[in-house]
């Protein structure tokens, strides 16, 4: 069984894996490899700086010959949920309202002109209503937003053209500057703040710093000599990442940001799905090496050695 995990897990999480693999489910072999590192597999590297935007965090972690460099880690609590929360309060906040798709039944009067009847589920609990309208709001996100070239600005975006979008019930909605406001908050987390319901958010705030700040920050962290090949191959993953423009505005802002002498360069699978499945795809390769196959901790090492001897098996 090969178990990817994130950068973060502590000793005693691995460990705790370790028995439930071991005891419960009877596995005879085990190996757990780091999300980053997989990812950097995936892309055919053993030395990249992993850029992972997922659902519920964004992590930045330098990977080096297959290892990741623990100490220069680097973590924000911004994600696509958490992107997806400002885009519905934002409409919200102009009294659009997403109906969840169980919500009404669409009828076809005429060829072509439908009718929409609503449905009245009184047994339906609120986070299922919820989850429903953030499954929808999570497609328009998908579908009409892109990262800005230059940093978001209130005024300048005011006048943007409109793009419209169909919900589910029929009733058509136009999107304008919340198409750039909303990405950006990836590169400037302050910008949450004054979205009408996202108040709160200075509770998350201190520990969220923009994408490129945290992509500086973790590469400063390493030793100088691998500064320079880090920069040139920056490697996004995750679902988050496939937001139009992202590759493109990262690297204009990472060329402002960085030394002189460095060559950026941001490497992002052209393919969405890729993207979002690097992790799974870099743990098939590894799990197809031939040389991989002496690197496993069997049930017997288990058993002669404990739990804490993954921390030698699999650094």
């Amino acid at each position: 069984m090969l178990l990817a995990e994130p950068s973060s897990n502590t000793q005693q999480q691995r460990e705790r894996a370790v028995e439930l693999m071991f005891e419960k489910y009877k596995i005879p072999a085990l190996f757990l490899a780091k999300n980053a590192v997989l990812t950097s597999f995936a892309s055919g590297r053993a030395t990249s700086l992993v850029v992972d935007c997922g659902g519920g965090s964004t992590t930045v972690a330098p990977v080096h010959d297959g290892y990741v460099l623990q100490k220069a880690v680097a973590s924000s609590p911004i994600g696509g949920e958490f992107l997806t929360d400002c885009l519905m309060k934002s409409l919200e906040s102009k009294g659009i309202k997403i109906k969840p798709r169980y919500s009404f039944k669409r009828k076809e009067i005429r060829p072509g002109v439908f009718q929409t009847v609503d449905l009245d589920l009184p047994n339906t609990t609120e986070s299922y209503k919820l989850y429903s309208q953030r499954l929808i709001a999570s497609d328009i996100k998908e579908s009409v937003c892109r990262a800005p070239d230059t940093p978001y600005d209130e005024t300048a975006y005011a006048n943007i053209p409109m793009t419209s979008y169909e919900l589910p019930d029929g009733q058509t909605i136009e999107i304008g500057a919340d198409r750039f406001k909303i990405p950006d908050i990836l590169f400037n987390p302050s910008l949450a703040q004054i979205i009408p319901g996202m108040e709160n958010f200075s509770e998350v705030g201190p520990s969220a710093r923009g994408l490129s700040q945290m992509i500086i920050e973790s590469i400063n962290k390493c030793d100088v000599d691998i500064r320079r090949e880090l920069f040139s191959s920056i490697l996004l993953a995750g679902g988050t990442a496939s937001m139009q423009q992202l590759k493109e505005r990262l690297e204009k802002d990472l060329l402002e940001e960085s030394p002189q002498a460095a060559r950026v360069k941001v490497l992002a699978s052209g393919n969405t799905t890729e993207r979002r499945y690097s992790v799974w795809i870099g743990g098939s390769i590894l799990a197809s090496l031939g040389s991989f196959q002496q690197m496993w901790f069997s049930k017997s090492e288990y058993e002669e050695h404990g739990a804490s001897y993954i921390q030698r098996k699999c650094p």
